[in-house]
């Protein structure tokens, strides 16, 4: 049998023989159905660890995946994480080696050991046509909505990644904030830069007044981010006195809507074609 250590709802499982199934040492040795093992393993909250030339671990879907003696299965298995239900993300774009998909509000960029299910791209991976892998090369906050890049092969993954290090591609976004704006700009110009360091890091928002509403008294902003901090436009705004409508982190409080920051335009040079690619939000 093998040795099983559990923690909640942890499973680490030291496989001791060779030549069974994941599904067959699941089975034994949590008490889950083979159905109910089956629906998580999609879900992303199995992983295999392996030790060859090196260890790795990585996610395991394939419930008749044969293991080896030596091998360990984690099981991370929280219902409340499972039975969750991602909203669909649009797909605008399929350029074959990479993607562009509309993210809404409260999918996941990235998944985390207790699943991906509810990421966009685990949403690509299931309905994408052919099938392919998908790995995110940027993210957008959860609460966050709009334009995001999704890559199908590592040569392309890296061409992307170096892409944003070398601040190569241009990024806007449109954001409804709190308050009258036009009090913030400069007095030659509309645009205002913002270079407030982020957790003590460069990070340079730009930002321009689209419209003031007064009878709301909020103001709807354009935001080109040379740097991709975390929460950097968030932080940036609400650090001035202009918090992001329905902001829960750094917001006022005042608002119950979602978060109104969308990521409304793509802008950079095909690493495939070498054309210059364009994708905007209305």
């Amino acid at each position: 049998m093998p040795d099983v250590i559990t923690n909640k709802h942890e499973f680490h499982i030291k496989i001791s023989i060779s030549g069974k199934t994941t599904l067959d040492w699941l089975s034994e040795t949590s008490g889950f159905s083979r159905q109910k093992i089956k629906a998580a393993m999609q879900k992303g909250c199995v992983w295999l660890e392996r030790d060859q030339k090196q260890t790795f671990i990585q996610r395991l879907r394939r419930a008749k995946k044969t293991l080896n003696q030596g091998d360990t299965l984690h099981v991370y298995y929280d219902e409340s994480v499972l039975s969750a239900k991602p909203k669909p993300a649009a797909l605008v774009a399929d350029m074959g080696a990479y993607s562009i998909w509309n993210k809404p509000s409260g999918m996941l960029s990235q998944g985390s050991k207790w699943g991906d299910h509810c990421t966009v791209y685990r949403w690509a991976e299931m309905h994408l046509q052919p099938e392919r892998a998908s790995f995110v090369v940027h993210r957008l906050d959860r609460a966050a909505s709009g334009l995001i890049i999704l890559v199908h092969n590592k040569s392309v993954a890296t061409q992307f990644s170096r892409m944003f290090e070398q601040r190569e591609l241009e990024k806007r976004y449109r954001v409804v904030i709190e308050g009258d704006f036009t009090c913030a700009l400069p007095t030659v110009g509309k645009r205002l830069t913002i270079t407030a360091k982020i957790d003590d890091k460069h990070a340079v928002s730009h930002v321009d007044l689209i419209a003031y509403n007064a009878d709301e008294n909020i103001s709807t902003l354009e935001v080109q981010i040379e740097t991709g901090r975390k929460h950097q436009i968030r932080k940036h705004l609400s650090d001035i006195g202009f918090p992001v409508v329905g902001d829960r982190l750094y917001g006022s409080g005042n608002s119950l809507e979602d978060l109104k920051l969308t990521a409304v335009s793509l802008k950079f040079i095909c690493p495939v074609t070498g054309e210059e690619k364009r994708f905007t939000l209305k």
